[in-house]
């Protein structure tokens, strides 16, 4: 069984030497196990060949190595776009999308299987929140997606299924564990962070010395009409996420990303983009919009692309940076949690069935 099995591949260097030393085996393996579980993406203790037989089956004796199977994959034919379904040891379902851009190769991966902040415009959402993620299993999606492409991925952004502040520890760790020496060595500023702005967990994560890029997933100008789009922001006011994100940035020096799904008729009016060309004129940050990717359950549909372009151009009068997100994978569905909801419906038919 491994349910009572340690998770290897979420301890740290620190951790794992400790545990081998209690083992009785000396420091140098926890560096060599270390360089298998984080460089070298092994999922199996027959693997890692510098260890002797007789450590590799105590090994397996006391550990696990978490892994996820690939379920199935889509390939955008407009981009390069691949996005990913996998299976968690459990047989819980997530989604991850590799994409290639000029500056490197690009992963959004899951922070959790579902999602409970209920944003009315997201699929990730509809299904609820079945658990956590551990730290390997967010590490997985990298080392399985560099494994299947055989490309090496330079940037991170946890944007994908889940709410990366409500599953801050183990988070946390994996931001520890993907920038370690030993490991990947990815660049901390390489890897975005998603919030839709749990107030208490910004402040902490600004004290963390991770100085990663901070996405506030803002999509509103105000209070009404965010707490319309987004539940969450009927325990959070604005003005206190707003300086949440202002003290992320004197902490860290890193300019917020505000990400703004424009929903036709909901959010992307003139008066809205004056409302938030006001709310951040004079802020060091930048501003994302997406137009909205509809889905079957809501009946939200996507601002023109008139309407984006002047968005656009209403905010920039206010000195605002702001961009227009590139659609990739448009054609595979490659909005948060599409994917994995189609499979989830297409499994409760099956079993519907039976």
């Amino acid at each position: 069984m491994l349910e009572g099995k340690k998770d290897l591949r979420s301890f740290s260097l620190e951790e794992l030497t400790e545990e081998f030393l209690a083992l009785g085996e000396k420091k140098f393996r926890a560096t060599q196990v270390f360089d298998w579980l984080h460089k070298r993406g092994a999922t199996e203790f027959s693997q890692m060949t510098n260890l002797s037989a007789g450590l590799r089956e105590k090994l397996a004796d006391v550990y696990r190595i978490v892994s996820l199977r690939e379920v199935t994959r889509l390939a955008s034919s407009q981009d390069e776009t691949v996005k990913f379904l996998f299976a968690l040891p459990d047989d819980k379902v997530i989604e991850s999308v590799f994409m290639k851009y000029k500056h490197g190769n690009s992963v959004c991966i899951s922070s959790q299987a579902g999602c409970r902040m209920g944003c009315r415009f997201c699929a990730s959402t509809l299904g609820g929140l079945e658990r956590n993620l551990l730290p390997s299993e967010m590490l997985e999606q990298i080392y399985r997606i560099q494994e299947l492409t055989g490309e090496r991925v330079s940037n991170v952004v946890v944007m994908g299924t889940g709410e990366p502040m409500d599953n801050y520890d183990n988070l946390v760790k994996f931001l520890r564990l993907i920038s370690a020496p030993e490991g990947q060595n990815m660049s901390i500023r390489n890897i975005t962070v998603s919030t839709c702005g749990i107030v208490e967990n910004m402040r902490r994560f600004a004290e963390e010395g991770l100085p990663v890029t901070l996405a506030l997933s803002l999509h509103a100008p105000n209070d009404e009409a965010r707490r319309r789009l987004m539940p969450v922001a009927n325990k959070y006011a604005l003005k206190d996420v707003l300086a949440a994100c202002d003290y992320y940035f004197e902490k860290t020096g890193r300019r917020i990303s505000y990400e703004y799904s424009l929903v036709a008729g909901e959010n992307d009016t003139e008066t809205e983009a004056d409302a938030l060309g006001r709310l951040l004129k004079g802020k060091n940050c930048h501003v994302n919009l997406i137009p909205v990717n509809p889905i079957k359950e809501r009946e939200y549909r996507q601002s023109s692309f008139k309407n984006v372009l002047n968005f656009r151009k209403r905010l920039e009068k206010y000195n605002i940076n702001v961009t227009i997100r590139r659609e990739l994978g448009a054609d595979i569905g490659a909005a948060c949690g599409q994917l994995r909801k189609s499979h989830l419906d297409s499994m409760a038919a099956q079993g519907d069935a039976v």
